[in-house]
């Protein structure tokens, strides 16, 4: 099991009366959507960084031929199985 720490924080009353009632619809104890909360909250901004990571020093064209070179790997819409059209 993972050795658990504790984390206090202040946070406006507003803000906890949102998060108890959030955690209430979602059927979780408050910890649970906390964690659940900042875990997501984590994860995008280190997906964000990622990718500015990867696009520091390109050019918007450089991302649109790229783009465009990927896309055109993928089969026209007449060869999609039915199941995968709109």
């Amino acid at each position: 099991m993972n050795k658990k720490n504790v984390l206090t924080i202040r946070i406006p009353e507003d803000l906890k009366e949102r998060i108890e009632k959030t955690a209430a619809t979602q059927g979780v104890s408050l910890n649970q959507f906390a964690l659940y909360a900042f875990t997501r909250g984590i994860s995008d901004i280190d997906t964000a960084n990622l990718l500015k990571k990867r696009i520091q020093g390109k050019t918007k064209e450089s991302i649109e031929d790229g783009f465009k070179k990927v896309m055109g790997k993928v089969g026209k819409k007449d060869k999609l199985p039915n199941w995968d059209k709109l």
